[in-house]
């Protein structure tokens, strides 16, 4: 019933990684007095289907001008492994169910 001025779930998914990643690598190259300007972080996905699901994300760093090539190895480590990242590779446990119901953390806290 909207007007589609938002994201879908999906999309937010998929930004919540970029933005994890592009935090990751922005706190990187503070940490190491390295230039901040200039970062930018893309990502784009591509559908899959029995079950539908994301079945590719791509996420493209652009590094700031400045920033020595001798860096970019530990950069990319370290953003690669930014814990929305590091959620999707060990994948975690997930549970539904109505709330209230007796499997659901703390429901008679």
């Amino acid at each position: 019933g909207g007007e589609d001025t938002g994201p879908t779930p999906t999309e937010l998914f998929i930004a919540s990684l970029a933005g994890c990643v592009a935090f990751y690598a922005r706190r990187y190259l503070q940490r190491h007095d390295l230039p901040t300007e200039g970062l930018a972080v893309e990502a784009d996905f591509e559908m899959g289907s029995r079950p539908a699901r994301v079945a590719r994300i791509n996420v493209h760093l652009t590094i700031p001008d400045g920033v020595p090539a001798e860096r970019r190895e530990a950069l990319l480590a370290v953003a690669s492994h930014c814990t929305v990242h590091n959620s999707l590779t060990s994948v975690p446990e997930i549970s539904v169910a109505f709330a209230g119901d007796s499997g659901w953390p703390n429901a008679n806290s």
